[in-house]
């Protein structure tokens, strides 16, 4: 670990700069920075890039299952749909099987704004990470993947 717990203003973070959290945390900072600056343009957020992402991915799933794969509360999906079905980008429907559900379609709008924005994501991604080498990124999204699906391990 880092033996030297000051920045360059000489603040001193004390433990934080120990903690793999903190880092993590000030890692996810900085990349959405650098995503929120590139997905700028298109007036899209990481989250409703992620949803219309599952959406178009998985035709379909009642807004309940994309809250879930996203991580987000039901309540929190609601707001994310409301503005992408304002902006034209994606639909309800009744869902076939429980009609008290609502599906998630995209609008042929939504699949063209899609590409761009994934195409987009996938070039600053690559760009993004262009410091590491080949093997080092695949290491480091597999360690984040590893931690991300782990749950806390009990006394």
């Amino acid at each position: 670990m880092a033996s030297n717990n000051c920045d360059e203003a000489g603040i001193d973070f004390g433990t934080l700069h120990e903690l793999t959290g903190y880092w993590i945390r000030r890692a996810q900072l900085n990349t959405f920075r650098q995503i929120n600056e590139c997905f700028a343009e298109f007036d899209i957020t990481p989250g409703l890039f992620g949803a219309l992402e599952i959406v178009q991915r998985n035709p379909g799933l009642t807004q309940t299952a994309v809250a879930a794969a996203m991580g987000n509360d039901r309540s929190a999906m609601v707001a994310i749909v409301d503005k992408l079905e304002k902006r034209g980008l994606l639909v309800r429907q009744p869902a076939p099987n429980d009609r008290r559900s609502n599906a998630l379609y995209l609008t042929e709008q939504g699949e063209a704004f899609q590409q761009q924005v994934r195409n987009r994501a996938l070039d600053h991604n690559q760009r993004f990470f262009s410091f590491l080498t080949v093997e080092q990124h695949q290491q480091l999204f597999d360690m984040l993947r590893l931690v991300a699906e782990t749950d806390y391990p009990q006394d």
